[in-house]
């Protein structure tokens, strides 16, 4: 089975949600195959993946907010703190998460559903390059 593989760097201005599906959609035009499954993978341990609703950004800053008030940065418990106040949270919201996530593909398109995206959840405050595997796997 054809297997298609490349790194892409996203940059990061603070923490956030930044949608990658394009960019994915894009390496897949690129693999030149038409039925199969893209796997995504993020290669930091202060950052995630989620698929979540791209159209309504609200739905967006309800689960940023969420998950902040979950893992606070000013936890006078955390020890690893050698990055900032930030690091540990990160580091304990990218566990939460995820750092892949799969996609089946068909007729060369992914197959999101109807208010799907992919995006790279930036859990750090400060900007970072962040690198991404899409491996890209099918007929």
């Amino acid at each position: 089975m054809p297997v298609h593989q490349a790194t892409l760097s996203f940059r990061t201005a603070n923490a956030g949600l930044l949608e990658i599906t394009a960019a994915v959609a894009q390496e897949l035009v690129r693999s030149n195959l038409s039925c199969g499954v893209v796997t995504v993978f993020c290669q930091h341990t202060s950052c995630s993946l989620v698929i979540m609703e791209n159209v309504d950004p609200s739905a967006r800053r309800d689960l940023e907010a969420w998950l902040d008030r979950l893992v606070p940065a000013n936890d006078p418990d955390f020890q690893h703190t050698l990055e900032g106040l930030d690091d540990m949270p990160s580091h304990i919201k990218m566990a939460l998460t995820r750092t892949s996530e799969t996609i089946p593909f068909s007729a060369g398109r992914l197959l999101l559903g109807t208010w799907q995206g992919l995006f790279l959840w930036e859990h750090r405050r400060a900007p970072h390059t962040r690198r991404v595997v899409v491996t890209v796997l099918g007929e």
